[in-house]
């Protein structure tokens, strides 16, 4: 089998998170193991001798909150890195973060190393906080947003990633303003899901929701149009390049094997969804394929294929093929959702589904009114 070039890989340093936040997926965020050095060593070493690894990949730092760990660790993790990776791969590091940590001395880190930074801020301060709350309970906007001024004023660009809850969806004008008063201008809206160890969403399920989204989202895109304010927002730049690519080869990542690869602090590889990584079902048992430490490429790879789980999620994407009429500009929808809100991967729409299919709609509805660099 010819195996796709991996364009993602996800990396967990640690577990642990220092906020609790309602809606969270991830489990053992109390855990404070780490990924050693040793390790690491061994794991990226493995990785880099896979076959989908070659030319350029993005690493992302995630799955628990990486500034918990010092400056230090990640300037000797990256180094480390380096040395081990071939001449010709072009690694790219990235940190997801609540932003709670971020200092001056990580803003010096962040700008030797060139890494990509996005920070997690649910807009306002009353929306942020509901969901978004330290351990001992308090809110945790203060923290972040402090975080999110330090990286502005370092000169370090950043994208701003908001959970969208009931109440948000309420008030685009009141989301809008903020970003502009803050000079937020890299915007991505995700929804609340079902998934992990956030057992339920107020989307799944709620044709409400799915309206209150079609609207928040188009009020959001005509106020960005009518004010003039050059905002760039995943969802409609997203829809954008799937209309743009629509009768191509739609490369749907996240059913691909090796696309996008995630491991955990103790070297337990998975592939597919990111969000599956240290998740478990019923009906899959573990979504860990191996170990790198012991485990061979052609010994993942092989329990890859031979999967239920990849099984399901092919069947799942000629269900949708032949069902439904966003097929083209999507390509399948993705596992963790169909699981966690279907029961199965062999499965075809969620709540995520019908969040990118209205973002669909607002740009073939609103493609002659947009900026003319959007639609280019």
């Amino acid at each position: 089998m010819e195996y796709c070039q991996t364009s993602l890989l996800v990396v967990q340093p640690t577990p642990f998170c220092n906020i609790d936040c309602s809606y969270c997926y991830l489990p053992n965020r109390s855990s404070k193991k780490r990924l050693s050095f040793d390790l690491a060593e061994t794991v990226f070493r493995k990785l880099f001798s896979f076959p989908t690894i070659r030319e350029a990949v993005t690493l992302v730092w995630h799955a628990g909150e990486p500034l918990v760990l010092p400056t230090s660790y990640y300037e000797r993790m990256f180094v480390l890195i380096q040395n081990l990776a071939p001449r010709d791969l072009q690694i790219r590091h990235s940190f997801q973060t609540n932003g709670t940590l971020i200092s001056e001395t990580w803003c010096e880190l962040i700008k030797a190393w060139q890494i990509n930074v996005g920070v997690s801020i649910d807009g306002p301060k009353e929306f942020h906080n509901r969901y978004r709350k330290g351990r001992n309970g308090a809110g945790s906007f203060d923290r972040a947003f402090a975080g999110l001024q330090k990286l502005q004023r370092a000169g370090i660009p950043c994208h701003v990633i908001s959970v969208l809850t009931l109440e948000s969806l309420r008030q685009p004008d009141r989301l809008f303003d903020f970003y502009v008063d803050n000079a937020i201008d890299d915007v991505c809206f995700n929804i609340e899901e079902q998934e992990g160890t956030n057992a339920q969403s107020k989307f799944v399920g709620n044709s409400s929701a799915n309206s209150l989204y079609w609207s928040f989202l188009r009020r959001f895109v005509e106020l960005t149009i009518e004010r003039k304010k050059d905002i760039f927002i995943r969802e409609i730049e997203s829809s954008l390049h799937a209309i743009r690519g629509h009768g191509s080869l739609i490369r749907n990542e996240q059913a691909e094997p090796f696309r996008i690869i995630s491991v955990d602090c103790d070297g337990n590889i998975s592939t597919f969804s990111p969000e599956l990584l240290g998740l478990r079902h019923e009906l899959y048992g573990s979504f860990s394929f191996g170990n790198l430490v012991h485990d061979s490429f052609e010994d993942i790879s092989a329990r890859v294929l031979d999967s239920r789980l990849y099984a399901d999620i092919r069947a799942g994407i000629r269900e949708c093929s032949s069902v439904c009429a966003y097929y083209g500009v999507c390509g399948g929808g993705a596992p963790s959702n169909k699981i966690y809100e279907n029961g199965s991967a062999a499965s075809t729409e969620t709540a995520y589904c019908r969040a990118f299919m209205s973002a669909i709609d607002i740009v073939l509805d609103l493609t002659e009114r947009l900026p003319p660099e959007l639609t280019a």
